[in-house]
């Protein structure tokens, strides 16, 4: 027996031993998580539960947010080379964040690989002022955009996920949407498969915990708040099947990776559905459940009971799904894995996509910022866009550089104010050894002012390392995506 079949079958015992004695000892009840399988091509409703439950959304929503920026390039209005300007509401946003100050002007190009992978809130709102004029503006478009695919769940007021109780949608709804962005633009589809992304010295790997880990999987976007619980929408590709897979509510981010695992492995064993995302039965957006108490304060039960549907469910890796293996499960005597398994694979190393702030070379055109409903791109101000509002635009003072760095250092974690990614999201207990590194990288990280505010990873211990801040220095080279053309640019 090799040394990584020791240690999975350890992690087995040991994540059944937890289950079992949770389930024994204070389990209760918990909210159903939304989930969905659905084949891109047809449509089709492979698997559902609970798939029209109304639900909060979290980083999720960025989805929407990026479908209405490609919208707004195929329409013309804009091209992925545009500068967007980054305002002092939008720097004023909670992490998880790049942490630009206000005037720092970044592409399009440049914000939706920042969206994708750093799930950055500041950057969804300068997007959504550069695209629309305003938040507000740009909720308008995304309710349009969501009515117009048949989102009959959806309910949008901004264009990151930051809790508010009137944001809801469904595991129907992302669904649709999911499959609406690869049918609509496909040209832009290596956009949510990336695996990290480079800005100056610091590399931020994405928080999609199937990337690199689960054969086939190729993209879309995690969300996590503590009413939301852990939400995924991911896409996966095997033997010319496409299928989208929804997990909302998960208790971990190594719960919902392993549930993901579990529909993905069902999914492809199945050959058609009952019935359509269209046709699901989807009332008006309803009020959605808050699972903070069992998320961010009593998550242990809630784990528990999550984990033992999908704990001993199999995962089918092998040469009969047609897709190879990766090089950690490979070779003779390879054993059995589980959701969980593979969930708790390392990370894979990935080549990291740069990105920068600043023009593109030779950029001539206006640049994207805030200004008034219905403004052209390169007109208007800050007053004008937000002069109905009750937001103040005016940046705020300049800290001092002891505020600065008191600022930074990592606030304790409250279920108010935990989002995807942030300092205050819960996670897998850390061993001595990283948290020894990570109190020797937060002493370091609080020594250095920098242009980037980074947070930590959600999807294991050992990936918080690579968020500690470091001096950003713009790259030179361009990310490798799709031309910049008003028609949406080349595959």
């Amino acid at each position: 027996m090799t040394g990584r079949h020791q240690i999975l079958d350890f992690c087995r015992i040991f994540s059944g031993s937890f289950i079992l004695f949770a389930l024994v000892f204070g389990a209760t009840p918990t909210q159903a998580a939304p989930s969905l399988i659905v084949d891109v091509a047809s449509g089709q409703v492979l698997s559902e539960d609970e798939a029209t439950a109304s639900w909060f959304p979290a980083s999720t929503t960025k989805l929407m947010t990026v479908y209405v920026a490609l919208d707004a390039v195929r329409a013309g209005r804009l091209t992925m080379d545009t500068p967007l300007m980054v305002s002092p509401r939008a720097a004023r946003m909670a992490p998880s964040k790049m942490g630009f100050r206000p005037g720092t002007e970044v592409t399009l190009q440049n914000a939706l690989i920042m969206l994708m992978v750093k799930s950055a809130n500041d950057i969804a709102v300068t997007i959504a002022e550069g695209v629309s004029g305003s938040v507000e503006a740009f909720a308008d478009d995304m309710n349009r955009a969501s009515a117009s695919l048949g989102m009959t769940q959806s309910r949008w007021v901004n264009p990151n996920g930051l809790p508010d109780a009137r944001q809801v949608t469904s595991a129907r709804d992302l669904a649709m949407l999911g499959r609406a962005l690869y049918t609509h633009f496909p040209e832009y589809a290596t956009l949510f498969n990336i695996g990290a992304m480079q800005f100056g010295r610091h590399i931020e790997p994405n928080h999609n915990g199937l990337i690199g880990r689960y054969p086939g999987a190729d993209g879309m976007k995690t969300g996590f708040t503590c009413p939301a619980g852990f939400n995924v929408v991911a896409s996966a590709t095997r033997g010319g099947r496409h299928l989208i897979v929804v997990v909302l509510g998960a208790p971990t981010a190594i719960a919902r990776t392993a549930k993901a695992v579990a529909l993905f492995d069902r999914g492809f064993q199945t050959s058609s559905g009952q019935t359509s995302l269209a046709s699901l039965s989807a009332p008006g957006p309803t009020d959605a459940p808050d699972l903070r108490n069992r998320v961010c304060r009593n998550r242990g039960a809630a784990t528990a009971e999550f984990m033992a549907e999908v704990e001993n469910t199999p995962v089918a890796m092998g040469a009969s799904t047609g897709v190879p293996l990766f090089d950690a499960v490979a070779g003779a005597g390879q054993p059995t894995m589980t959701p969980t398994d593979v969930a708790r694979l390392p990370r894979p190393h990935f080549q990291p996509t740069q990105v920068h702030v600043g023009r593109a070379e030779g950029y001539t055109g206006p640049v994207a910022r805030t200004r008034a409903p219905g403004s052209p791109i390169g007109e208007g101000t800050d007053l004008e866009a937000y002069a109905n509002d009750n937001v103040a635009p005016e940046p705020e003072a300049k800290p001092s550089k002891r505020r600065l760095i008191k600022k930074r250092t990592a606030q304790p974690a409250t279920p108010e104010t935990a989002t995807e990614s942030s300092s205050s999201e819960p996670r897998e207990a850390p061993s001595a050894a990283s948290v020894k590194r990570a109190k020797s990288a937060a002493t370091k990280s609080s020594k250095t002012a920098t242009a980037i505010k980074t947070t930590s990873s959600n999807d294991a211990t050992s990936e918080n390392q690579l968020n500690k801040a470091t001096t950003p220095k713009p790259a030179k080279a361009k990310p490798k995506l799709p031309s910049s053309t008003p028609e949406g640019g080349k595959q």
